[in-house]
């Protein structure tokens, strides 16, 4: 079953962040991630309001939460962690109905 990869981010330090996405991009393809939106309009409706939200989809679960464990995204978040606060959930979508 895929799974979605839903970051919320507020970016503190531009420089750093770009760093971050640049590297995290590659780590993400290479699990098999595919981004479905990386920022862009939204509608804030509940809870707290983080500026850029990215959604990428990844073939399941294990493979979403192996790359955020794999040593190059890690490395990539190095970039992160001083330069926005996030929140990173993954959760596996439903499965399409029957026809």
């Amino acid at each position: 079953m895929t799974a979605l990869w839903i970051a919320n981010v507020t970016v503190t330090d531009d420089e750093a962040y770009g760093r971050y996405a640049k590297l995290a991009t590659v780590v993400i393809a290479e699990h098999g991630g595919v981004f479905l939106t990386r920022g862009g309009k939204y509608v804030q409706l509940e809870g707290r309001d983080r500026p850029r939200n990215v959604v990428a989809r990844f073939p399941s679960l294990e493979a979403a939460e192996a790359c955020y464990r794999s040593a190059g995204y890690q490395e990539a978040l190095s970039h992160a962690r001083n330069a926005s606060e996030r929140d990173l959930v993954i959760v596996e979508e439903v499965a399409p109905p029957a026809k």
